[in-house]
């Protein structure tokens, strides 16, 4: 255990809210967050330079519930909205909620009752909700168990149940007290998630889903292809290298994400037909091609990872085939 907690002590608990360009949605997570069973929090409403109704919405729940925190800040991406909520956060634990997901209304009191057996780090599972049909994907295999730090690494690294998501976590605020969210970066949670695991010598997970995740087509991860996107490859490799120096017997498993990571570029850019980003394509696709026979050796390496390599190796045409037949089987 890393903290010994009394029975029945219940400490105060910082939700904290990032808004930017959500009117349509956050209504319905503000709703979620004030009905909570476990009622003694701090929420943390972090306005960052909205240009819609989202600032106004916040202040209007500010009103109706004492609780509420609202923060009207100049736009400076969503790590930075979080580490602003982090420095104004009086609350024992943390926990990130998007703005445009939502918690079923016991999370918090399901969390907490996880961490108060000792630990400084709570994880469950998510609800995936796609908005183009209304399918919802619920994550997760009911089960409970108490890892290490170096093992959530391991099982994050191969998407075993964890995710590198700042959300679905519950986080002694000590554990922020030298890591900050990278500002300026998409997938920031990537270059966060691990050093929090870092810092713990157990973690307790429960893969039962709490936290409603929304696809939408609009998000960072459906929206069409930029140069901001390759962030995803840079957050991963850093993470990778301070993995492999500090557990080297793991280089299988960052071996891996890395190859996850630009799986996932690769995706984005498959409807791209801008000349100037073939070369980055063929970048990745010779990266992919290259560590194909280590990554697809790995006992560990998920099933639907060996399928796409192997598709891979057949040519970019299949591949590119294979990635929208099983896109479109899984969102129905």
């Amino acid at each position: 255990m890393d903290i010994q907690i009394e029975e029945n002590y219940m400490p105060l608990i910082s939700v904290i809210v990032p808004a930017y360009g959500v009117e349509k949605y956050i209504e319905k997570c503000l709703n979620s967050i004030i009905n909570q069973t476990y009622k003694n929090l701090e929420i943390i409403l972090v306005d960052d330079g909205s240009k819609d109704r989202s600032g106004e919405i916040c202040d209007k729940y500010a009103k109706l519930d004492s609780r509420i925190k609202v923060y009207h800040k100049e736009n400076g991406g969503l790590s930075d909205a979080r580490n602003y909520g982090i420095e104004r956060a009086n609350g024992e634990y943390l926990t990130f909620i998007d703005s445009d997901d939502y918690i079923d209304l016991d999370y918090i009191e399901f969390m907490y009752n996880l961490v108060k057996k000792g630990y400084k780090l709570a994880l469950c599972s998510l609800h995936v909700v796609y908005t183009s049909n209304g399918k919802v994907w619920n994550k997760g295999n009911g089960q409970e168990i108490v890892i290490t730090g170096k093992k959530c690494i391991e099982m994050m690294c191969y998407h075993d149940e964890i995710e590198t998501a700042a959300y679905a976590k519950l986080i002694h605020k000590s554990l922020f007290e030298d890591v900050r969210f990278p500002k300026g970066r998409l997938f920031e949670d990537i270059g966060t998630s691990y050093l929090l695991f870092d810092l713990c010598d157990f973690i307790i997970c429960s893969f039962v889903p709490k936290y409603y995740y929304i696809i939408r087509d609009n998000s960072i991860v459906t929206s069409a292809f930029n140069p901001k996107k390759l962030d995803f490859i840079d957050m991963t490799d850093q993470m990778a290298d301070y993995i492999d120096k500090k557990y080297p017997d793991l280089k299988q498993a960052t071996l891996r994400r890395r190859g996850y990571a630009r799986f996932s570029t690769l995706n984005q850019m498959l409807d791209v037909v801008d000349t100037k980003y073939d070369d980055i394509r063929k970048m990745i696709i010779r990266y992919l091609r290259k560590n194909s026979f280590k990554i697809c050796c790995n006992k560990k390496t998920p099933k639907r990872d060996k399928l796409a390599y192997f598709c891979l190796m057949l040519g970019y045409p299949v591949y590119k085939l294979s990635w929208r037949i099983f896109i479109h089987h899984q969102r129905g």
